[in-house]
């Protein structure tokens, strides 16, 4: 999983909305429990080629080449980009993308995809079976900084059979081998033998997806534009321009004013701000719950959170359910585990910590925590327990539920301070450097729920996604043989049992997940809710003539 991954997916009822310029309330919102509402019949338009969609970013990017991307900003742009071999569909089942199709074993240790013989580079070269190769040898390259070599090193053969046919064999079943091969695939006729960390893709990428890279303006913008020989066909949105705003009120000023056309909303303005008629006739807003999840993060390698009592008495002493009503005004759920509490690898079962400050202060005694000499703060050793928490910078509800984590904290003796960063510098200097006492932050969950990426205890290096530094061999065993075992309802059992562990070592005091607010603007057509969430389907959207906005130049 990366945090790419990023990938928003969630259960819908299928819907088509077609809306209609100037006519009856454009707003689509959903109940609870994800059943949709319809909108009022909308006036019918062809499809149309043309216009240019507008989204905003809190962020900018970070690095264009799917390999090194790491951060969902980069991702949402690379994915545009580039193609896997196999992509989940609409109703989040694995279908080809730059494969026509696969064989698997029946032994489940071999899988022989067949590739499309249509596909071009965005520079005219042809897509085979190399690029396949190198991208497979790239990843596994210890050489490489990337985060997703995990799922590849258990690649025990490659072959390449043909121009338009390779095979991979596994040691042992690996049940995300076949999703793993969704990662994007890299031309091998531009990155062979070369240092991609030096590569200039990294900034001007050439890839097989249905939009080409135009211009990248470090911290403002980057402009895609349709590319017009995609094995699937043109898109029908001709430009897609991604502006960086690292402010979601600005951002949303942004939207309201027609500078901006897809964003997502925070609960404050998906509650309270967007209930106006004109706001109503000009955008579609959209609620389900997220495939992602908040959490407070220990640097584990601390001393002040090396003790497990600690920090089971940290998430006591946090009162997560005012921070769903407060800060998410109801829109999202307390969760204590890291999978989707609506899925069936959740564990409901596992060992919970409520909110209870007075059980949370004698925890922290237990663990030695006091405070000996009258100043309300706990201290041990004669240091005070004291920390910072970061957080990124254009986030509200990260810092709005830090401010309550603060003051439930100070309730029981400890006292917080909150460090807000940009997040390319929040990334580049204290995450991947290790650089933090505690860290506010979010993951997206994968649709497989193999999270080894996340939790095993040798992926603590630079860049690598344990972050935290958990270190655990249990676990490590347990994501490997759930890993390892195609049976669902086997393998949920090595992912319950990973849960309860998680739940009572308490890396994370995992927070909320919260419902996805996305809003578009109605002059698009052709978005279509599924279980994958709205973007599934991005290059079928359009813009009837009378209602296009922009002209794109050839």
């Amino acid at each position: 999983m990366k945090l790419k991954e990023i990938a928003i997916l969630v259960t819908l009822a299928a819907l088509c909305l077609t809306t209609g310029c100037g006519q009856a309330p454009q707003e689509s919102k959903t109940t609870a429990g994800n059943q949709q509402t319809p909108p009022a019949a909308k006036k019918q338009y062809e499809p149309a080629y043309g216009d240019m969609i507008i989204r905003g970013s809190i962020g900018d990017a970070s690095v264009l080449l799917p390999v090194l991307v790491s951060d969902s900003a980069s991702g949402e742009i690379t994915g545009l980009i580039y193609n896997g071999l196999v992509r989940y569909d609409k109703d989040i089942k694995l279908e080809g993308d730059l494969a026509e199709k696969w064989d698997i074993s029946d032994d489940k240790l071999t899988i022989r995809f067949f590739l499309r013989k249509d596909v071009k580079w965005q520079d005219g070269t042809p897509f085979t079976s190399k690029d396949v190769e190198y991208t497979y040898k790239l990843i596994v390259d210890p050489k490489t900084p990337t985060a997703y070599a995990t799922d590849f090193l258990k690649v025990k053969e490659f072959r390449v059979l043909d121009d338009y046919t390779v095979e991979v064999t596994y040691d042992k079943p690996y049940a995300p081998a076949l999703g793993s091969w969704g990662q994007a695939m890299h031309p091998s006729h531009l990155l062979e033998g070369k240092d991609v960390t030096q590569s200039p893709l990294k900034r001007h990428p050439i890839g097989t997806g249905p939009y080409k890279f135009v211009e990248w303006k470090t911290g403002e913008k980057i402009i895609l534009d349709s590319y017009h020989d995609y094995f699937e066909g043109r898109p029908y949105i001709d430009r897609v321009l991604t502006r960086t705003i690292p402010d979601l009120a600005t951002m949303f000023l942004e939207l309201k004013a027609g500078r901006v056309d897809q964003m997502g909303l925070t609960p404050l303005q998906y509650t309270r701000q967007t209930d106006s008629q004109l706001f109503k006739e000009n955008f579609v807003k959209y609620k389900y719950l997220a495939f992602g999840y908040s959490y407070l993060g220990y640097n584990l390698q601390d001393w002040k959170f090396k003790d497990k009592k600690v920090r089971q008495a940290l998430t006591t002493a946090i009162n997560r359910e005012s921070i769903v009503s407060g800060v998410l005004f109801g829109l999202g759920k307390v969760t204590d585990t890291p999978f989707k509490p609506d899925t069936m690898w959740y564990n409901h079962n596992v060992k919970k910590f409520p909110y209870d400050p007075e059980k949370a202060k004698q925890m922290f005694a237990e663990a030695g925590w006091k405070d000996t000499d009258g100043d309300g703060i706990l201290d041990k050793d004669g240091k005070p327990f004291e920390f910072t928490i970061l957080t990124n910078h254009g986030n509200d509800i990260r810092k709005n539920a830090a401010t309550i984590i603060q003051n439930d904290l100070k309730k029981v003796g400890i006292k917080v301070h909150i460090r807000v960063i940009e997040w390319a510098a929040f990334l580049k200097n204290f995450i991947n450097k290790r650089n933090f006492e505690a860290t506010l932050l979010g993951w997206g969950i994968g649709i497989d729920p193999s999270q080894i990426d996340i939790w095993n205890s040798k992926k603590t290096g630079e860049t690598q996604l344990n972050f935290i530094t958990y270190q655990n061999p249990e676990v490590d065993q347990l994501l490997d043989d759930g890993a390892a075992t195609y049976d669902p309802e086997e393998r949920k059992k090595y992912y319950d049992k990973f849960q309860e562990i998680i739940a009572e070592d308490q890396p994370y005091t995992f927070l909320f997940v919260q419902d996805s607010l996305p809003v578009t603007s109605s002059r698009f057509h052709g978005i279509e809710p599924a279980a994958a969430g709205i973007m599934y389907n991005f290059i079928k959207w359009y813009v009837p003539k009378p209602l296009q906005k922009y002209h794109i130049e050839p």
